[in-house]
């Protein structure tokens, strides 16, 4: 029997463009996947959990994982570190289950350079005015804030050359049945499938 191993495949894309809907959605249809669990250095919220929400490090912890080369990408927020522990990511490929990380552009791109067999789908708003509309709607930005965001979405647009796919989100369930395809594809790509099974036949 072959045995494949997961898959990371990781969901990027211009702040606004709806990409921890999209995950939510895809989730919701696909039992399977496995969320990528990141680490951080902030303070544990009541109700939150290590190893279900984050995996909660102390800095100097985290920063020790980082010289080690422990992260595929992190990046510092008020004074706290964020990042995806290559260990977690690479344990649960190995189990045979396809782990999905939603993450920023630059961050992804820190991923690419560390983790370059991941499978890389950007997601793009149908419209530089449809972005800005989401942005507008969500009620929460100044007027001056929603032009850095717009203008950065475009600088983020122009790096798709990076990613393997590229989705557009126009409609929430077209988004996601796309990226169910993207995965059953990649599982039957000649050559992750052909490296397992002559794995498999040499057993025998």
């Amino acid at each position: 029997m072959i045995e494949q191993k997961g898959i990371l495949f990781i969901l990027s894309g211009p702040s606004g463009v709806g990409k921890g809907t999209v995950r939510k959605a895809l989730f919701e249809q696909d039992t399977h996947l496995r969320y990528s669990i990141s680490m951080t250095t902030r303070n544990m919220r009541p109700g939150e959990q290590d190893g279900v929400d984050y995996f909660y490090k102390s800095k100097e912890e985290f920063e020790r994982l980082i010289t080690q080369n422990k992260l595929l990408e992190y990046a510092s927020y008020v004074d706290n570190y964020y990042g995806t522990p290559r260990d977690y990511v690479e344990e649960t490929l190995e189990a045979g289950h396809d782990v999905f990380l939603e993450i920023e552009v630059q961050g992804a791109l820190q991923v690419k350079e560390n983790f370059p067999q991941g499978v890389f789908i950007f997601l793009i708003p149908p419209s530089l005015e449809e972005l800005k509309n989401r942005i507008v709607g969500r009620g929460t930005e100044t007027p001056d804030l929603v032009k850095n965001r717009l203008n950065a979405a475009r600088d983020e647009i122009e790096m798709m050359d990076a990613y393997d796919y590229v989705v557009v989100n126009d409609q929430l369930d077209h988004a996601v049945s796309k990226i169910q395809s993207i995965v059953q594809g990649e599982h039957c790509k000649r050559e992750r499938v052909a490296k397992e099974y002559k794995k498999a036949l040499e057993v025998n």
